[in-house]
């Protein structure tokens, strides 16, 4: 039935754009001046419609050939429709491999007539040299390509300190490109500046970013007033990679739209949200469709008498197979995905349609990574892969693996049930670049005390919650963790897992921990975010704190050892069941395991068993405050008697 209603639904909205019947949402002014506009961001790189798990049901979604349908649909119902993009339009499937050569995310935008994007955090994954490389492709290509502004860039303060090598990279190859702050784009009768900017978040998030970024706010506005200052237009958008939040101190494009109210719309990219009705403060709206190009956003804005803009109509649309791929723009897609096996996959001996493993089991997906709070077989089967590749290797040093650590923000698409493709693995663990240059973040090595495994764990059950993209799934440790205790004394249990056996941990013993080189490097961090308070030093197998962490890349045959390949090859490795030929994911995974168990309850003994140090500290926190309010409390008291008194003596 609800497969049904879904379908219906396509249908229904697919009919509605080619007929140009509007959705109810509100009445457009009679008089004045009006502007449709489509948008999309964080697409990374899914060009092609794929099998995925939404709202718990598996289905087949997305794909820049059918959004491509409803794109022609539209203009041709209204052919001054503007169409802009927020951001990380590549990394995610297989064709960012050819990122640099190909450039194939931008020009496909440019193919199907996007007006304006600008940079995500994963723009820079491939690092300054990466990035510039792609924009020359893209450049050069003789395509139609989108305008790409980004109005924060800190040019004079990089300058001043004297420009690296990667930061002349990216500033020869923005200008040749043609990068600016804000663009202005004539649609119709409307007149539009367009200004991109680039969060304060997406910045933390890439690591490999050598760039320096202004204020986003301060910025905008700066720019904004230029525009005003300089150019008759009667709206100005602004396509900003920042995101929104629900903390409204943390969500950055409501923040944007506060500090900047000349501002008529932001279409925010960043955070994947679905905003299903426009945010609004003042006259600003603030506008977001998902992520993947699931949906494609459909708004109408018209002109207010005060010159001021109103949501008249808007639509998440949801790019279902029930819409029909456009030809044309499915055949340039597959002229780039050509590209993949030759110049990525045969390096590692695989084709993007190899069957890997045939699936029955029902696997989590990334809602329920970030959300659901508890061990996932998802997590488990990529954190045991980990294990099987390093210790499979065909030179494999013969120290064992003791944990592998996966964390949720690393992980980009679940698996189907069905056939199990090359692709569909690179595409569920898509991120980064290696040292070799090489698409794909690599797996290192690092080595932990058991102190700070027990550590480890409770940054997860008492910090994850405030950051889901740092959950983390194991193979090798399990833990127990209250979600009811206090911060920082959730953990009641922590123990390793040795062939099925229970291995208890060793304060000071050292135990190699194998995970990729993005999560090594985010790790290293928790110290220096903690104030010292919680203390992780990746280290060699002597115990020397390790400086750079692609000294300690895992390579096989002197190759670095990717994290899809390490997956891959544990799904080859499945014993054929059915005999056809193709293993098969083990039931092993239909069930979970302890590896991270929650124990619900709120009974004195629960809340009280097993404190450890920090308890001891926030109890001294806890009753410290509390003798300083007793103290103030009795010496205010002591000053109203003395002043009654004073009173009295008088």
């Amino acid at each position: 039935m609800k497969k049904l209603f879904a379908m219906t639904a396509a249908v229904l909205l697919l009919f509605s754009v080619l007929l140009g019947i509007p959705a109810a949402y509100g009445q457009a002014p009679e008089t004045g001046k009006t502007l449709d506009i489509l948008f999309s961001h964080d697409t990374h790189s899914h060009l092609n419609t794929f099998t995925t798990v939404v709202e718990d049901e598996e289905t087949d979604i997305g794909g820049f050939a059918r959004a491509n349908t409803l794109i022609k649909a539209q203009r041709a119902k209204d052919p001054d429709t503007l169409v802009i993009d927020g951001g990380d339009f590549s990394m995610g499937t297989l064709i960012q491999t050819v990122f640099e050569t190909q450039a194939a995310e931008l020009r496909m935008l440019g193919y199907m007539g996007y007006d304006v994007t600008t940079f995500g955090n994963h723009e820079f994954d491939y690092r300054s040299k990466g990035l510039a490389n792609m924009l020359t492709s893209a450049r050069t290509s003789g395509d139609a390509v989108p305008a790409i502004v980004v109005c924060n860039v800190d040019w004079d303060a990089m300058e001043s300190a004297g420009l690296t090598e990667g930061q002349q990279l990216l500033k020869d190859a923005f200008a040749a490109y043609g990068v600016q702050d804000y663009t202005v784009l004539q649609k119709g009768d409307v007149r539009i500046a367009v200004v991109g900017v680039f969060g304060k978040d997406a910045l933390s998030c890439a690591p490999t970013c050598e760039l320096k970024f202004k204020d986003p706010v301060q910025a905008v506005k700066a720019t904004v007033a230029e525009i005003k200052a300089n150019e008759n237009v009667d709206m100005i958008v602004c396509v900003s990679h920042s995101g929104t939040w629900d903390d409204p101190k943390k969500s950055e494009d409501e923040l944007l739209a506060k500090g900047v109210p000349d501002l008529d719309l932001i279409l925010s990219g960043h955070t994947h949200s679905r905003i299903r009705e426009p945010i609004r403060h003042g006259d600003t709206y603030v506008v977001s469709c998902g992520e993947y190009g699931k949906n494609l956003g459909s708004l109408t804005m018209a002109q207010k008498a005060d010159g001021r803009w109103q949501v008249t109509d808007y639509q998440l649309i949801p790019i279902t197979a029930d819409i029909p791929a456009d030809a044309q723009t499915q055949e340039v897609i597959d002229r780039f995905m050509d590209t993949v096996d030759e110049d990525y996959l045969a390096q590692f001996g695989y084709t993007k349609d190899q069957v890997l493993a045939e699936n029955d089991v029902v696997f989590s997906n990334l809602k329920d990574l970030g959300k659901v709070h508890t061990e996932h077989n998802l997590g488990d089967i990529i954190a045991d892969a980990y294990v099987y590749a390093v210790e499979n290797a065909a030179d494999y040093d013969g120290v064992p693996v003791d944990l592998a650590v996966v964390p949720s923000g690393t992980v980009r698409d679940t698996y189907a049930r069905g056939d199990i493709t090359v692709e569909q693995v690179f595409n569920s663990f898509s991120l980064g670049i290696g040292a070799d240059g090489v698409p794909g973040y690599p797996l290192i090595e690092v080595y932990l005390t058991g102190k700070e495994l027990r550590t480890a764990a409770e940054i997860d059950a008492s910090v994850s919650d405030f950051m889901t993209t740092a959950r983390l799934y194991c193979s090798g440790l399990n833990f127990t963790y209250n979600p009811h205790r206090l911060l920082l004394n959730k953990v009641t249990d922590v123990y390793l897992v040795k062939d099925g056996q229970r291995v208890e941990l060793q304060n000071d013993k050292l135990y190699r921990i194998v995970a990729d080189l993005y999560s090594g490097q985010m790790l290293s961090a928790v110290t220096d975010m903690s104030y010292g308070i919680l203390s992780i030093v990746p280290k060699y197998a002597d115990g020397t704190p390790i400086e750079d962490f692609e000294d300690v890349i895992l390579t096989e045959n002197g190759k670095e050892l990717k994290g899809w390949d390490a997956i891959a090859r544990y799904m080859a490795s499945f014993e054929d069941t059915d005999g056809d030929g193709i293993g098969n994911v083990p039931d092993y995974y239909s069930t979970l395991h302890d590896r991270k168990k929650v124990e619900d309850s709120r009974s004195l003994s629960a809340l009280l068993k097993k404190p450890n140090r920090f308890t001891f500290i926030l109890l001294g926190i806890i009753l410290t405050a509390v003798v300083l309010v007793v103290c103030l409390v009795l010496l205010l008291r002591k000053l109203v008697r003395k002043l009654r008194r004073r009173k009295k003596a008088r």
